[in-house]
């Protein structure tokens, strides 16, 4: 029995496919991908065979991480369905994939998770939101999937009422960050500064702000004001980007992610 397997191996699949390895060790991990072209590449980098079907991998492993597009769900589940029972857990890393249909549509025969992953797992600086299904789920598989997931990062635990507003605050959010690095950019490279050196500095200008909220536990809006001196540059800006609608654009861009994550569930 493999400890772990995976369906698919994409932007997220592929960093925690590569963690698992070192994990667990290469005997105890399986995959499957959809091309031939990657199975085989991945195997030749990771020294890791690929099951020759999915009927295999969900037979074969006790953690089933569904690394997958929603589009994708119905299909596989209903191919790996009368594999996956007893105490093997099925893991969605999709928006929208909710505990009951992933429970339902293998016929509440195995326990069933949840997790909301951001691409900075690529980087070992990813924020995972992690739920579980109401079953009396193994300790020991719950601390492999916690485990995996902080190889790549941090993790939080959410009862599943708060796993479409996790989309918002990291799922999707890193989007955000990156047209807000671009914008500033821009305005540095505006005046001057040549555009590598430009990403450069708001790229750990914003690593600082974040680690500074991190360690300091202050509110964000106390770091704020202490960059903002009485009639100095900062607050001009901040006063700029108020008069622009910065807060409600973020904040509608949040209602815009969350009312989509609404719509794609099942």
């Amino acid at each position: 029995m493999k400890k772990i397997g995976f369906i698919g191996a994409g932007n997220m699949g592929y960093p925690l496919l590569c963690k698992a390895v070192s994990l667990f060790g290469k005997e105890n991990v399986t995959f499957r991908c959809a091309h031939d072209e990657k199975n085989t590449a991945l195997k030749e980098e990771l020294g890791v065979c690929p099951a020759t079907s999915l009927k295999e991998l969900a037979k074969e492993s006790e953690l089933i991480i569904l690394a997958v597009k929603p589009q994708f769900f119905a299909e596989i589940l209903s191919e790996i369905k009368e594999e996956v029972r007893g105490t093997k857990m099925l893991v969605s890393m999709a928006p929208g994939i909710t505990l009951e249909y992933l429970a339902t549509s293998i016929g509440n025969q195995a326990f069933v998770a949840r997790t909301m992953p951001n691409t900075p797992a690529v980087v070992g600086k990813g924020m995972t939101a992690v739920c579980f299904g109401e079953q009396n789920v193994s300790d020991a598989l719950k601390q492999d999937l916690i485990t995996l997931f902080e190889s790549v990062g941090k993790v939080v635990l959410l009862p599943e009422r708060l796993m479409d507003a996790s989309i918002v605050a990291s799922g999707s959010s890193p989007a955000f960050m990156y047209l807000f690095m671009e914008a500033l950019a821009d305005g540095a490279v505006k005046y001057g500064i040549p555009r590598n050196q430009a990403y450069e500095m708001v790229a750990q200008t914003m690593i600082g702000a974040g680690e500074m909220l991190l360690q300091t536990g202050e509110h964000p809006g106390k770091l704020k004001d202490n960059v903002c001196s009485p009639g100095g540059t900062t607050i001009a800006g901040v006063a700029a980007l108020e008069e622009n609608g910065f807060r409600n654009a973020i904040l509608k861009a949040c209602d815009a992610c969350y009312e989509k994550a609404m719509q794609m569930k099942k």
